[in-house]
């Protein structure tokens, strides 16, 4: 006699703010890097974006500490300890590698745009920092951001969008569908994170506080 298939059931893994910052996040790494390339004019709206992009962050590291239990940092230390299993209370969310490939992606993000605020194209844009350090700090950063940084950056990029494609084509996962509606179709017992009004309402309230900070620091450093 067959044993009864299980019906997947629909859980909350990613809440709503971990799904802004996500979707807001690409836009701000696509207009950088297009507005680079485009230069003249669009540097100011180069900046624009990685102002907001590093706001946005900023906000995430707050948010790994704060936010639902699927994109809390602390998953990752149950990951290498083995305890996450496919019936466990985070089977949901990433895996070992996911969180790898996450982590690696905001380290990358957050020194590309560190390195953005002491460049010196020596033409017409400057970080709003570049007056603070050496010259030759200015110089290695502004190689680093130009070159090796934004090399960096699209090889991570280009890697998460073919994982994108291995877990859609091979293991037969939408993770778009997921990052979008909040929500995976699991086989196994997960506990769903919290994505409630006042959840979403101090997330919107960090954020605000980060990038108002940030803005009083840029107007303030020239």
């Amino acid at each position: 006699m067959a044993s009864p298939s299980v019906k997947p059931l629909a859980v909350r893994v990613w809440d709503l703010p971990t799904r802004v910052f996500h979707w807001l996040l690409v836009v701000c790494v696509a207009g950088s890097l297009v507005s680079a390339q485009l230069g003249g004019e669009a540097m100011r709206w180069h900046f624009r974006f990685g102002y907001f992009a590093l706001s946005l962050l900023l906000f995430r590291i707050f948010w790994g500490f704060m936010g639902g239990i699927h994109s809390r940092f602390s998953a990752i230390f149950r990951l290498r300890r083995g305890q996450v299993l496919s019936a466990s209370p985070l089977a949901g969310g990433h895996s070992l590698q996911g969180w790898l490939s996450v982590l690696s992606m905001l380290a990358a993000l957050l020194l590309q745009i560190a390195s953005g605020l002491v460049s010196d194209d020596e033409i017409a844009s400057a970080g709003p920092f570049t007056h603070m350090v050496s010259a030759a700090l200015v110089e290695s950063a502004t190689y680093y951001h130009t070159q090796m940084g934004k090399l960096v950056v699209i090889f991570l990029i280009s890697l998460h969008l073919l994982a994108i494609l291995f877990y859609f084509a091979i293991r037969r996962q939408n993770l778009i569908s997921a990052m979008i509606s909040g929500d995976k179709k699991l086989s196994a017992p997960s506990t769903a994170s919290v994505d409630s009004f006042p959840r979403r309402m101090l997330a919107l309230l960090i954020f605000a506080l980060i990038f108002l900070l940030l803005l009083f620091g840029l107007r303030y450093s020239s």
